[in-house]
């Protein structure tokens, strides 16, 4: 279980300009992910703090967004595209397919943290469709078998 009381190294002085009347929230979600890889737990109550809330809604706001992790990422982040162009070509198939070699649902991470699992947004890369992106970078066109194939792998060499 992870020390809930203690702010991880640096998290007050990466929030030290933020101001109850000009803070934006989800700029400094990602601030925080980009500099931690999640959004700490310990971060709440500081945030809360500075912005002059309620832990509670910052937690709100938090599991709002689904870009935003509250957990360490796993290693390796394998994003569905759960866009039009992508579903239309398929992508439901392949989002089961890798469910399945995985052991893991959409959202989640395996037990190791080698693998996870996410939704993403169609961000306009539908030449590639039915895509997938990789640690942020798309790959595809895929088939489900070659969506098997890369979860195979991945799972072999633990992400």
């Amino acid at each position: 279980m992870t020390d809930t009381t203690k702010s991880p190294p640096g998290l007050e002085q990466l929030l030290a300009d933020l101001k109850p009347d000009n803070a934006d929230l989800l700029a400094t979600f990602h601030r925080i992910q980009d500099a931690y890889g999640y959004v700490p737990r310990q971060a709440m109550p500081l945030l809360a703090e500075k912005l002059h809330t309620t832990p509670a809604m910052i937690y709100g706001a938090i599991t709002f967004y689904s870009e935003i992790r509250r957990e360490p990422p796993a290693r390796t982040i394998i994003s569905w595209c759960s866009g039009p162009a992508c579903r239309l070509k398929g992508s439901e198939n392949i989002r089961r397919a890798l469910e399945a070699v995985l052991g893991i649902g959409l959202g989640e991470s395996t037990a190791d943290k080698a693998v996870g699992l996410h939704l993403v947004q169609c961000d306009g890369t539908c030449a590639l469709a039915p895509l997938v992106r990789l640690n942020g970078r798309p790959k595809g066109p895929l088939t489900v078998s070659e969506a098997i194939k890369l979860a195979r792998e991945l799972k072999e060499k633990g992400g």
